[in-house]
């Protein structure tokens, strides 16, 4: 009798032991994240592979990456024990200049150069919302819920040249690529407005293997559109039957083709598996 209540007594203080450690560190920290709790996700995966290779020599070390493909920022809230609140952004907005040198037309000395410029602006914008559920107990759970976003981006780049078409200069020298002594030549490039919409449903795991800190991957189904309106490509270029056979500048632009895409698939959010941490 005494054996069976000594196996009771060691059985149920192993229990209470290790349930302590599923919900709390030694210091007493949760393990699971807390109503209010704020999380950001990023790539585990180049963390997996610096511990996998650790013993290795020349082992890199980890980078701080996205979880998916279009560089939008991951994370969330929770709202209760079973609920979160998840969200991805992206706001890009950018532009970047270019000088290239080019030989100077008005002159025939070599080291007398001159400068094109071109100007590329750009934005690319992502905004998604959803809602996550949890299940389980412990340390591992999993994960299920809905999510939805929209996509937005644009560009163009804008060409100045040093040299000037003339009746003397009809093929001007340029150092843009694809532009020296073309006639005509480029003067904007544009490119269509995308949009894109998605909604999708997915279900996963997630396992908590510090305090507040977790890995988790997950599998998705929904439907993903896209759109690309026309582009416009404007030039400019010298035609000598103009002003009665003296010539002048001419200007033109011209469409580009656009696209469309639809889909209704599974997917698994990128492929990345993915490292959260909670605060």
């Amino acid at each position: 009798m005494k054996k069976i209540l000594l196996i009771a007594t060691f059985a149920l203080s192993a229990s209470v032991v290790l349930a302590q450690d599923e919900m709390t560190s030694k210091k007493g920290t949760p393990i699971l994240p807390e109503v209010g709790d704020y999380w950001i996700g990023v790539d585990a995966v180049p963390f997996l592979d610096y511990f996998g290779n650790l013993m290795n020599s020349g082992n890199s070390a980890p980078s701080w990456d996205f979880t998916n493909s279009g560089m939008a920022i991951t994370g969330g809230m929770v709202k209760d024990a079973n609920t979160s609140y998840r969200g991805k952004i992206r706001l890009g907005i950018g532009s970047n200049k270019v000088n290239y040198s080019t030989d100077n037309d008005a002159t025939t000395d070599p080291n007398d150069q001159s400068f094109d410029e071109a100007k590329t602006s750009s934005n690319n914008i992502l905004l998604g919302a959803g809602i996550q559920k949890n299940r389980g107990k412990g340390r591992l759970r999993g994960l299920y819920g809905a999510e939805a976003y929209l996509m937005f981006g644009g560009g163009k780049t804008t060409y100045s040249y040093a040299n000037a078409y003339s009746a003397t200069n009809t093929n001007p020298s340029s150092g843009i690529p694809g532009q020296n002594g073309a006639n005509p030549r480029t003067t904007e490039s544009k490119n269509g407005s995308m949009f894109g919409f998605g909604v999708r449903s997915f279900v996963g795991v997630e396992y908590f293997f510090a305090p507040k800190m977790s890995v988790a991957g997950e599998f998705g189904w929904g439907l993903a559109i896209s759109s690309t309106g026309e582009g416009e490509v404007s030039q400019e270029g010298w035609d000598p039957t103009l002003n009665s056979g003296a010539g002048g500048v001419t200007s033109s632009s011209s469409k580009t083709g656009k696209s469309s895409s639809f889909g209704f698939d599974t997917d698994n959010s990128g492929g990345s598996i993915i490292l959260s941490f909670y605060f």
